[in-house]
């Protein structure tokens, strides 16, 4: 599942530097993939591009969105269930020149 944030964003930024795949936009600003820009998904609070979210896999062992947010607004979006093969293969086709060697970090994984 991408990550989504929810109405209670307070909107204090903490999310947005963390993302590994700078897939999180401040409402209202346009939000880019491939060299072109997409409208904003949200006008009031920031919000997650599902296209470039891979719920950290690849980097972390959980969401860094939802480590920091003071609010505890960034939940699974329920609307784009996702398992790991597939977040993987997103963090892969985002970030070609990095090595995903086996294992990589994920929240699908113990330990």
């Amino acid at each position: 599942m991408s990550t989504l944030i929810t109405e209670e964003c307070i909107n204090c930024g903490a999310c947005a530097p963390e993302c590994p795949n700078d897939a999180i936009y401040e409402g209202g600003q346009k939000w880019e993939l491939d060299g072109r820009e997409h409208p904003p998904l949200c006008e009031d609070i920031y919000y997650i591009a599902p296209d470039k979210c891979t719920e950290c896999v690849g980097f972390f062992d959980q969401e860094q969105c939802v480590v920091v947010c003071p609010v505890d607004c960034c939940i699974p979006d329920p609307g784009i269930p996702e398992q790991e093969p597939a977040l993987i293969e997103r963090a892969r086709k985002l970030h070609p020149n990095e090595q995903f060697g086996a294992p990589f970090r994920s929240r699908f994984r113990e330990g």
